[in-house]
């Protein structure tokens, strides 16, 4: 068929006349579709998984500017008593749930699922002037962090260092980051000297080591990528050498004892209300990209795929 310039033109207007019908129905019922979902989902718990919860609720918000995700930072274990009483629909966490909170969940008929969404490097930080310290063991990070130390200047872990006084920063005792230090370190969870300045925000814990002479503290390796230029990490030796936190020896496990899996707890019941399994769902198909954009390793498309299909049974 041999089509003459007005043909074709005819032709082309055509088509473009139905590609625009086509796409104008499709953003429509798409528009529809996300504008019509409404209501709030809840979730509370750690610091350290905040940054990507926060990214996702970003995200979300962009498609679904009706739903309200409130993402709040009580700490892992804080997170744990509102999770367990029913209040919030979700609990992000740097550490597995306990006994004793699973308990308190089942006596409240609150079935929840586990799903492990990445992998965090646990980072031990200095002041940025700081020109003596560049990797510590754990027997000295312990020593520094455990209770009753006598540890006040840096010299009292011998004589590389220098007479400059100790000053301590850290989560409180509500965070799984603690839970996770003082058992890796010290050797027992929540076992720690409270000679430090505590606080559940990690961002004060950033201005606070980035700010003050002869500091040292620990969080998620996420908020010191977003610092680094106002922090100095430093590497640590279990015994096989000195490893600094990247995404390699955080992923390969190399950075030990400190690698560390992060979750989220998500409430059975809570996945009725159809926010809440939408915001479950993005989190699931954008959580890797953003886990990873945050300063974390987000964990395998596989476990990904494995957590859709748990929440798919509920």
């Amino acid at each position: 068929m041999v089509f003459n310039n007005v043909g074709r033109t005819v032709l082309a207007l055509s088509i473009s006349s139905l590609l625009f019908v086509g796409c104008s129905s499709t953003n429509e019922i798409e528009t529809s579709s996300t504008s019509s979902l409404n209501g709030t989902v809840e979730i509370d718990g750690s610091s350290t998984v905040f940054p990507i919860s926060e990214a996702v609720a970003e995200e979300f918000y962009s498609q679904y500017p009706n739903v309200r995700a409130n993402v709040a930072v009580s700490g892992t274990g804080g997170g744990f008593k509102r999770f367990a009483n029913g209040e919030t629909d979700i609990n992000n966490a740097s550490r597995e749930m306990r006994e004793g909170e699973r308990l308190a969940a089942i006596d409240n008929g609150v079935e929840f699922i586990e799903l492990r969404i990445g992998t965090d490097g646990l980072s031990v930080l200095v002041d940025p002037s700081n020109n003596y310290v560049d990797c510590l063991t754990t027997s000295e990070l312990k020593n520094i962090w455990e209770p009753g130390t006598k540890i006040e200047y840096w010299s009292d872990l011998g004589q590389k260092f220098p007479e400059q006084k100790i000053n301590r920063f850290g989560p409180d005792t509500d965070s799984g980051t603690f839970d996770f230090f003082t058992e890796k370190i010290n050797g027992e969870a929540q076992v720690s000297t409270d000679q430090y300045q505590a606080s559940p925000d990690d961002n004060v814990l950033v201005r606070g080591i980035s700010g003050t002479k002869g500091s040292i503290g620990y969080f998620g390796y996420a908020y010191y990528q977003e610092n680094k230029e106002n922090l100095k990490v430093i590497a640590v030796d279990d015994g096989r050498g000195c490893i600094t936190p990247n995404p390699t020896t955080i992923a390969d496990g190399s950075y030990s004892p400190l690698s560390r899996p992060l979750f989220l707890y998500i409430n059975v019941e809570s996945l009725n209300k159809p926010q809440v399994k939408a915001f479950v769902d993005f989190y699931l198909t954008h959580g890797a990209k953003l886990a990873n954009e945050v300063g974390y390793i987000a964990s395998s498309d596989e476990v990904y795929a494995a957590n859709q299909r748990l929440v798919n049974t509920k």
